[in-house]
């Protein structure tokens, strides 16, 4: 009897901790599945604190977008919420920008890259016009501070292009980064959904196991 109930003891021990381990998976897969805006950025964004940052070689700025009409003053990162007027803003950190020509650039994304593009699919792109959805020719922002307004009429993917000119050679630097507009939540239930089947698959086998344990125990 005592085996009987050290190997109980054990059995239970044992699914515990399965159980711990399927939490922090199911932590993990949800993380991954949250609004850009709260957990990390992607190609040329990456986060420092609660900033955003952008880097454009060695120039950064800071980068926020807002939807008013849709989440009031509310800092986005990368992926927007709805489409809608968005509000970009680029609030320079490298001195040597509000020195030097800076492009911003949105295109859809055509590039089959996802969250990986990078420079070189974009530099494929036969007609980068033909992509394009908003365009701000070079312009220097003395006051350190590049403001965008633009409207997205469809929901998708979307790749942010900005380039930036060296104060004192002929060489242009450029930033990519990926987003999305509209329809982040259907990723994250994609994810969330099979993880739910899976730890209800698994408690329900925990809890027959266990009644079918307690059972020989008790005979």
């Amino acid at each position: 009897m005592r085996a009987l109930i050290k190997q109980l003891v054990n059995f239970v021990s044992g699914l515990q901790k399965l159980n711990r381990a399927l939490c922090h998976v199911f932590l993990a897969a949800m993380l991954l599945g949250l609004p850009f805006s709260g957990v990390v950025a992607g190609g040329g964004l990456v986060l420092q604190g609660d900033a955003c940052i952008i880097q454009i070689e060695f120039y950064s700025a800071h980068f926020t977008a807002y939807q008013p009409s849709i989440s009031g003053n509310t800092q986005i990162c990368r992926n927007l919420p709805a489409t809608g007027d968005t509000i970009f803003v680029l609030d320079y950190l490298h001195p040597s920008l509000k020195e030097v020509p800076v492009d911003f650039r949105i295109i859809r994304d055509v590039t089959g890259q996802g969250r990986f593009v990078k420079l070189k699919h974009i530099g494929a792109i036969e007609s980068i016009e033909q992509h394009t959805l908003y365009y701000q020719p070079p312009v220097i922002q003395a006051d350190a501070s590049l403001k965008l307004a633009v409207e997205f009429l469809e929901e998708g993917a979307y790749v942010g292009i900005v380039s930036a000119g060296h104060p004192s050679k002929d060489t242009i630097y450029t930033a990519v980064f990926p987003f999305e507009v509209g329809g982040s939540n259907y990723s994250f239930w994609l994810i969330l959904i099979p993880l739910l089947g899976a730890v209800t698959a698994f408690m329900l086998r925990r809890n027959a196991s266990l009644r079918r344990a307690r059972a020989q125990v008790g005979t």
